[in-house]
């Protein structure tokens, strides 16, 4: 039998029965449909490739152009999943018009499903306008890789009785704006357990602890092919990068002592 479609209302409807949300990301077709194969229920083209892929720092060089080529292909190897685009530093936060072409183009050029944002009160505007064309948009708060010179580094936000309040704040006033999810990250486990009962739409938790309605990861890291070190909050299924790079070293071995292919010689030109 044919698995159900993801889909915005899918997600309300596995909230409300307490069913977790699996998410994964992925930044090409094979590792796209792989994850359809396996089940997962949103796969985000994130802006982690350009960390994970491009071989950047941080994700702040991530152009507009390279997340509509990884969401392209994506999409081409989706099926089911609800497949979610990052819309990069820069693409909304400047004013609603830039936000309302740039998260269009994801959707229309891109054939994603959604559009992800980071922040809370200072781009609730810009969602609520995408809203209004009828662009879902998943929010993003707690630890927003895309701030990460004005929070200082990769770590637990929302520590303080202040930061707390407000991240629940913006928690709310995303949910006012129209967004369909929220990913949690980096936060207290207690204060996503806090958020997750006082919204409506689902929480999307990473490196959150276990209260929220579902889990993403960046599957390089999950699949170990992330050189160390991780985030403590990762768990890894897989040692592929140590596997990969064995099975390498055993080519060229072979190669360089003629074993392979099979000690037979070149044919002739």
């Amino acid at each position: 039998m044919r698995q159900q479609k993801i889909t915005t209302t899918v997600l309300l409807e596995m909230k409300a029965r307490g069913e977790k949300i699996a998410a994964l990301t992925a930044y090409d077709a094979p590792t796209s449909a792989l994850l359809n194969e396996s089940g997962i229920d949103i796969v985000l083209v994130g802006d982690s490739v350009g960390n994970v892929k491009l071989g950047y720092a941080n994700t702040l060089p991530v152009t507009l152009a390279e997340i509509l080529h990884h969401t392209q292909a994506a999409a081409r190897g989706n099926s089911r999943a609800m497949l979610v685009a990052d819309m990069p530093y820069l693409t909304y936060q400047l004013s609603i018009q830039t936000a309302k072409e740039n998260a269009g183009k994801l959707i229309k050029e891109g054939g994603a499903h959604a559009v992800k944002v980071e922040g809370g009160l200072e781009i609730a505007n810009a969602v609520k306008a995408l809203c209004d064309l009828h662009i879902p948009v998943m929010g993003h708060l707690g630890l927003t890789p895309q701030y990460i010179h004005k929070i200082g580094g990769y770590t637990m936000q929302g520590k303080t009785p202040s930061d707390r309040n407000k991240i629940v704040t913006d928690a709310k006033i995303l949910e006012g704006a129209g967004v369909f999810a929220l990913v949690l990250e980096c936060i207290p486990a207690d204060l996503a357990q806090e958020i997750t009962a006082k919204v409506n739409v689902p929480t999307i938790g990473i490196g959150s602890g276990p209260h929220c309605n579902g889990q993403i990861l960046v599957i390089d890291d999950m699949l170990g092919l992330s050189p160390d070190p991780l985030p403590k909050f990762v768990k890894t299924y897989a040692r592929l990068r140590l596997e990969m790079q064995a099975a390498i070293q055993r080519y060229s071995a072979e190669v360089k002592s003629g074993a392979y292919p099979e000690g037979k010689s070149a044919p002739q030109a």
